[in-house]
């Protein structure tokens, strides 16, 4: 124990900052909206009006700004690092590290040149995505994947996670999924990105939303799968707390 305490913040423990969408679906346990996810505590700051569709479908860039704001009101509040409830915040990685002095980690994606290099820079890394139609080149640029073999998979043309996950959902709308059948649709999507791409080393989960089913989709996949828990967790290690 250190024999000085430093004060400064009115709140202490919450070493990760967590910039969540304005969403209305449940966060089930081992969602990033889910605090019991974690085995550390975290701090958690809502940028209204970042629905799914303005930051998946439309990678709206008039959301930088108020992202940007919620970082730095979490760094303010003294969390030691920040991440994001959408791997599609990627497309800010820059910007919103800049604007901070803690690190930032907006996507699981930032994973991909990491696992690529351990696993022999072979084959490709498999990529489970909410949507494939809004995953773009600069997704991967932001996060250095620029030019790693990559086998992308999306939901899109799954309906219940695409009607939850994706959905534009109204204020103080009620929001309920059949997590059985989203499990199955995980899982289907999982085996159908391996067949359909035999050399894939490993799996990377874009969707924050996908980590409750990472289990399943292991089974499915029958290949390592990573996440932006798994992310969270490593970061998390590193850091110096109060």
């Amino acid at each position: 124990m250190k024999a000085l305490a430093t004060g400064g913040y009115a709140i202490y423990g919450q070493a990760l900052g967590i910039l969540m969408l304005d969403t209305r679906f449940p966060r089930i346990p081992g969602d990033i909206g889910n605090a019991s996810t974690f085995p550390f505590s975290v701090r958690y700051a809502k940028v209204r009006g970042a629905s799914p569709k303005r930051v998946v479908r439309e990678g709206d860039p008039s959301l930088l700004e108020p992202f940007i704001s919620a970082a730095q009101e979490l760094q303010a509040e003294g969390v030691k690092a920040i991440t994001t409830s959408c791997g599609f915040l990627a497309a800010f990685q820059e910007e919103l590290s800049a604007s901070v002095d803690v690190p930032v980690f907006t996507s699981s994606l930032l994973q991909i040149p990491f696992l690529h290099s351990i696993f022999g820079e072979k084959g490709e890394v498999g990529v489970l995505t909410a949507r494939a139609a809004s995953l773009e080149r600069r997704h991967f640029e932001q996060c250095g994947a620029a030019g790693i073999p990559c086998a992308v998979m999306g939901m899109d043309e799954f309906p219940e996670f695409s009607r939850v996950f994706l959905g534009d959902h109204c204020e103080g709308e009620a929001v309920s999924y059949d997590i059985l059948k989203v499990e199955r649709e995980l899982a289907e999507a999982s085996a159908a990105l391996v067949a359909d791409h035999p050399n894939i080393r490993c799996v990377v989960l874009e969707c924050t939303n996908m980590p409750p089913f990472r289990t399943k989709i292991q089974e499915a996949s029958g290949k390592p799968v990573y996440d932006i828990v798994t992310l969270a967790g490593y970061v998390y290690s590193g850091l110096i707390l109060d």
